[in-house]
């Protein structure tokens, strides 16, 4: 399967740069695969597309400031952008990678020292003289992607935020969730809509750029999950009772999907056996999925509108089929809908 089947044109003024002004108040293009067709609505309009008893996956990560910036002694500046706070020493994307060199020292804004070390297979290894939650806490920007092209902003700091999220840990937003608001969320809960969630740390593992020209040949960035035994359970029920499942994002399918084995094995009282109590499942995903993958878990998803090339843009396509998302891409182009993490938003059936 090759790279270049999966690039689209994209005019750079579509690239929403800032959130809409009022949360909730995006565009929604849905997309029906039994009927190989798509309409234009307002997100809010997504709860007439739900039924009683359907179930709606929610990822709660919670994104960290994971931007930090200093200079060399030279003067030049220099980002570190943090991939994975819970290692020793810490693994980061530093820039300018390639000037600065093994052993070096940043002077972070803040007045910390950053020792920057050896190269990994994604970044660097960076040694921080403080812990790294104060250091984040104190000078930490909003990791926005680069292709918003402005610094973070205040306001950054409750938008590119789910209202749900509650798990730090992730160094980007799962943006589906994004245009979720409480009145959204509580309409939802009156239809008789349940409401699970799902922990997944979004990281550089799913916005690395898939560099292979086949496919197949991409190997996905681990990125932590954790599903909480009252969230399985609810899940395990939807899934004996037929319930259509909607994963809200791309992360919360993968880390279904992921867990679908064990979903399928599922008997709450053998997690309980010699007095073992069952926490719910957690793990590292480094699953990666494109056209020819057999969903086993997820019925629907709400995913915003991906990168050219990208992993997310190969999911959907495995999800929607290529030809109707494409048409349906080609679609919210020439109608100028938002694309990316600030923009609209996509729901498939």
């Amino acid at each position: 399967m090759k790279l270049s089947d999966f690039n689209y044109n994209l005019p750079k003024e579509l690239i929403a740069q800032y959130p809409s002004e009022t949360r909730g108040d995006d565009r929604l293009l849905v997309v029906k695969r039994d009927e190989n067709s798509f309409e234009e609505k307002a997100f809010a309009d997504i709860v007439g597309y739900f039924k009683k008893g359907d179930l709606l996956i929610l990822n709660n990560t919670k994104v960290i400031p994971a931007r930090l910036f200093g200079k060399r002694k030279t003067g030049g500046k220099v980002e570190i952008f943090i991939v994975d706070k819970t290692k020793s020493p810490i693994e980061a994307l530093v820039r300018p990678s390639g000037r600065i060199k093994e052993g070096e020292s940043v002077l972070l804004d803040s007045g910390d020292e950053a020792r920057v070390g050896g190269r990994t297979d994604i970044g660097r290894l960076v040694e921080f003289g403080k812990p790294i939650d104060e250091i984040l806490k104190r000078c930490g920007h909003i990791p926005l992607p680069p292709y918003i092209s402005r610094p973070d902003e205040p306001e950054d700091q409750k938008r590119y935020q789910t209202i749900y999220a509650a798990c730090e840990g992730a160094t980007a937003s799962p943006t589906a969730g994004l245009h979720f608001t409480e009145g959204i969320i509580e309409k939802l809960r009156k239809k008789g809509v349940q409401i699970a969630y799902i922990t997944l740390h979004v990281s550089y593992g799913t916005f690395a750029p898939v560099k292979e020209e086949t496919v197949e040949k991409h190997k996905m960035h681990s990125e932590f999950y954790h599903i909480l035994k009252e969230d399985v359970i609810i899940i395990n029920e939807a899934r004996n009772k037929t319930a259509r499942i909607f994963a809200c994002g791309t992360t919360s399918l993968r880390a279904l999907e992921t867990c679908a084995d064990e979903f399928v094995n599922f008997i709450p009282q053998a997690y309980n056996y010699g007095g073992m109590e069952f926490k719910g499942f957690d793990g590292f995903t480094r699953l990666f999925i494109y056209p020819g993958y057999k969903f086993r878990v997820v019925n629907a998803l709400i995913t915003n509108f991906h990168l050219p090339k990208s992993t997310l843009l190969l999911l959907t396509s495995a999800f929607a089929a290529k030809g109707l998302l494409f048409k349906a891409y080609e679609y919210a182009i020439k109608k100028k809908f938002r694309f990316f993490s600030y923009g609209d938003a996509m729901l498939v059936l």
